[in-house]
């Protein structure tokens, strides 16, 4: 039995956040491949974290700039390690080459970090985003550096590794387009998903510690509800999302129907419950959990280029994707109102799902991709000279300076 070690920044939460059910998506697909699987983090558990015992995974705590670790992982000797974010991989990929050479090293980047920091900068300075603006952004450089180091990157939107080959000519060799992976839906869960008339409202969803999701939020409520409301004098929007900061909260307003429920336990049910969902996003990077979710459920959305980017492929949204405030009230009035345009939105979503994220074909790729790569691994990594470069001198620079940070904290 092969073992994969798994570092994350934060043990998952994937009832509350994207990032949480993809890393959940990636450990379910090594227990379906009989791999022992142990999660290790240098971060606390919280309430959300998935009890991951339950699902026979094993957790350990790790410590940063501490040697505690280079035994743990000589102990262990994985097979494969995966980093969920480049950050991981930065603080103990060096470890890990220096005491496991022949694992597997994948780096799980979730979305493009210094893409998302890019066009957040660009809309705090009310500028359009250029692509050229990544290469401004040390975020950049160290992300970059990660996937080259790295054996394998899995990149969750075609937009991004077609940013990655075309604008810092990274080797397709080492990049793994990989989507969500969920199970096709059946004519017969179709049947079981509340209709049209069983639904009211809008919902909006969304983690808040997310900042693309806050700032959503405040375009509905500035922008888009009043313009809603207008037509809808009874609707309500229906706020969820983990982690809602007093700012959040500070917006709840019954009278104009903006209701902030904060986390919801099961963000199925309540986005089943809901007519549409609302996802005005004008900044953010891979693909939108919320809107993945509201395809499941049968509920159409509307939302902006951002937001549906790299996720339709040639089919057609579920719902609508426009980004003036005004066109994107009145599609959200006209599809609240139109039972056919509903449940025509509805069926392109689940097609979308279908098509897209099977799970049963991402899985059989991603199986061939790691036992051809593990198969032929030194001559992959030869032609990865950049990959051997970066690993060579970042290796050495981080190696020297975690020791210093680690001898440092002995003498305190």
């Amino acid at each position: 039995m092969q073992t994969v070690l798994c570092i994350g920044m934060v043990f998952p939460e994937s009832n509350s956040t994207a990032a949480g059910r993809r890393m959940l998506e990636l450990l379910t697909f090594f227990k379906e491949n009989d791999y022992k699987i142990v999660v290790a983090s240098a971060a606390q558990e919280s309430e959300l974290s998935d009890d991951l015992t339950e699902l026979g995974i094993l957790r350990k705590n790790i410590e940063l700039n501490n040697e505690s670790f280079d035994i743990f992982i000589k102990e262990l000797n994985p097979n494969i390690v995966v980093f969920d974010r480049f950050i991981s991989e930065e603080q103990f990929g060096w470890r890990v080459s220096e005491n496991c050479p022949d694992a597997l090293r994948i780096l799980d980047t979730e979305d493009l970090h210094c893409l998302r920091k890019a066009r957040e900068e660009a809309f705090k300075e009310a500028r359009n985003f250029a692509e050229d603006d990544l290469f401004n952004l040390e975020i950049t450089k160290r992300e970059i550096a990660s996937i080259y180091r790295c054996d394998l990157s899995l990149i969750i939107s075609r937009f991004e590794v077609e940013l990655l080959t075309r604008k810092f000519n990274i080797p397709s060799t080492i990049l793994v387009e990989l989507p969500f992976m969920l199970d096709t839906i059946s004519n017969k869960k179709r049947d079981d998903i509340p209709t049209y008339v069983h639904r009211n409202n809008f919902i909006s969803i969304g983690n808040f510690k997310h900042e693309p999701n806050w700032q959503s939020v405040l375009f509905l409520k500035n922008e888009i509800w009043p313009l809603i409301r207008k037509h809808l004098p009874t609707a309500q929007l229906l706020i969820y999302g983990a982690y809602p900061s007093q700012k959040v909260t500070d917006l709840h307003n019954e009278r104009e129907g903006f209701i902030v429920k904060g986390r919801a336990k099961n963000a199925h049910e309540v986005i089943s419950k809901a007519k549409i969902l609302l996802a005005p996003l004008q900044f953010g990077a891979g693909l939108k959990g919320k809107l993945i979710d509201a395809m499941q459920c049968g509920t159409p959305s509307i939302t902006t280029t951002i937001g549906a980017e790299g996720m339709q492929g040639d089919l057609n949204w579920n719902g609508y994707i426009e980004n003036n405030p005004r066109a994107f009230a009145e599609k959200a009035v006209d599809l609240y109102h139109n039972e056919e345009q509903w449940q025509h939105a509805q069926q392109c979503g689940f097609e979308m799902i279908n098509q897209l994220y099977n799970k049963e074909k991402l899985s059989r790729q991603l199986r061939t991709k790691i036992q051809l790569t593990q198969d032929n691994l030194q001559s992959h990594r030869t032609r990865n000279f950049i990959g051997n470069l970066l690993q060579h001198h970042s290796l050495q620079s981080t190696k020297y300076l975690s020791k210093w940070i680690e001898e440092k904290n002995k003498n305190d």
